[in-house]
């Protein structure tokens, strides 16, 4: 198999991964374990048989990129588990290769649709005035959740990140066709 076609599978599966768990996250705010645990699985897997134990390793690697990075946003309270474990599945597909735009994309994604959905409800200068609350609560109290604004509080806005998530993966499996 030509190293393009490697690489779109590999988007093209953690694109499909995603886009299942944004519909789990906008019909059920939950994404479920078993949706992310099997695509852990299923990219180390696939890593492994397209190009062997080193391809094993760099989709751990590329995994566990992902999961240390959105782990801290959890631990601040800025989104859920299935968020994390959901990231961590689509890194461990896509590859070291692609995990830093898959990351980019995704964070992109997420601020945009957070700022149309603050602006949608008419909740934006509130939104940026918690953003800077949140801000000087973590300097003084490191990643502890903020006492009312966290993704456990049904009052404020929350994105269903799962959907930025796949936006980053549609935009890495865009990024593979075009590179060929």
């Amino acid at each position: 198999m030509s190293t393009f076609h490697t690489e779109l599978l590999y988007s093209t599966a953690a694109c499909a991964l995603c886009t299942v768990g944004a519909v789990f996250d906008i019909r059920d705010r939950r994404i479920p374990n078993l949706l992310t645990l099997p695509g852990v699985l299923a990219g180390l897997l696939l890593h492994l048989f397209t190009a062997g134990w080193h391809g094993m390793g760099s989709s751990a690697a590329a995994g566990l990129i992902a999961f240390v990075l959105f782990l801290i946003f959890w631990l601040a309270g800025g989104m859920g588990a299935g968020d994390v474990k959901l990231m961590a599945a689509a890194a461990c597909l896509t590859g070291l290769t692609h995990v830093v735009w898959l990351l980019i994309f995704t964070a992109l994604a997420g601020g945009v649709m957070g700022i149309a959905m603050a602006l949608w409800r008419g909740q934006l200068r509130e939104t940026f005035l918690n953003v800077g609350a949140i801000a000087v609560h973590h300097r003084y109290e490191g990643l502890t959740p903020h006492p009312e604004l966290h993704v456990g509080n049904a009052r404020t806005l929350r994105l269903p990140y799962a959907v930025a998530i796949a936006a980053g993966a549609a935009v890495v499996l865009a990024m593979t066709v075009v590179q060929r």
